[in-house]
């Protein structure tokens, strides 16, 4: 009986025995780009299962544990931070592609509208609180301090000419604030759940050529195993890129 279900599996799999790879992700565009990819993955033997999460926690912690076999969600230097403060051996295999960070309004339309004092929520964890300061003075609202870089945090503010109130919160729930906020700066995946388009609707927002690539990320340990090579594989093919430039239309960018 064994032999027949080991035959059964090859036959099934393209000539090769079937493997289930568990990879956690957010929603969109993450998830969605991944079940886009479960038809490829399913002929060579390899069934991908995708477990969706809304925090930018449990998806490092389930991988580094050992729960989860990959996740994607993340850029390389929140990786980097999240392996410095919880001393875990994450790694990327594989670039995927760019969201460009994006600020929003419902009381604006126009950053120059932007009250005195108005109130300006950026995500709470470093990077992204960073990458969010950064994008203020790209747009001309205030000025950080020579070489803070992405990891810049309020206490690098030299200017803030317009007095603006810059408030820390949680990265998911920033969409759900933006009706109680001046202007929030939000990623591009919470930003796409919440039915904004970046490209239509961001104030201002990173270019193609932002440095925060989206990332595959797996245990240091595990980072030449064979199915999970096979995912970069699909996940860098030409049928990924045009399902990524036709679906999010510039919102989300290849980036291999």
């Amino acid at each position: 009986m064994k032999k027949t279900l080991a035959l059964l599996a090859v036959l099934f799999s393209g000539g090769a025995l079937a493997q289930t790879l568990e990879v956690a992700a957010t929603p969109v565009p993450h998830a969605e780009i991944l079940e886009f990819v479960k038809p490829q993955l399913a002929q060579v033997g390899i069934e991908l299962k995708v477990r969706v999460f809304t925090d930018y926690v449990q998806p490092n912690v389930q991988v580094a544990e050992g729960n989860l076999d990959a996740n994607f969600f993340q850029h390389q230097p929140y990786l980097d931070d999240f392996n410095k403060a919880r001393e875990t051996q994450l790694v990327s295999i594989a670039n995927v592609h760019v969201e460009p960070f994006g600020a929003y309004s419902k009381r604006v339309k126009t950053l120059d509208e932007l009250p005195e004092g108005a109130t300006v929520a950026i995500p709470n964890d470093p990077t992204n609180g960073g990458r969010a300061l950064l994008l203020l003075e790209k747009a001309g609202l205030i000025d950080l301090r020579d070489g803070a870089g992405i990891s810049a945090s309020r206490r690098d503010l030299l200017d803030n000419p317009k007095k603006l109130r810059i408030r820390e919160m949680e990265a998911a729930i920033l969409p759900r604030v933006l009706d109680q906020v001046d202007l929030a700066l939000i990623n591009t995946n919470y930003a796409l759940e919440a039915g904004l388009n970046p490209a239509r609707d961001a104030l201002v927002i990173e270019g193609a050529e932002s440095p925060y690539v989206n990332i595959l990320v797996v245990r240091s340990d595990r980072r030449e195993d064979a199915a999970l090579q096979k995912l970069v594989e699909a996940l860098h093919s030409d049928a990924v890129k045009g399902f990524i430039e036709e679906k999010y239309k510039g919102a989300v960018v290849p980036a291999f």
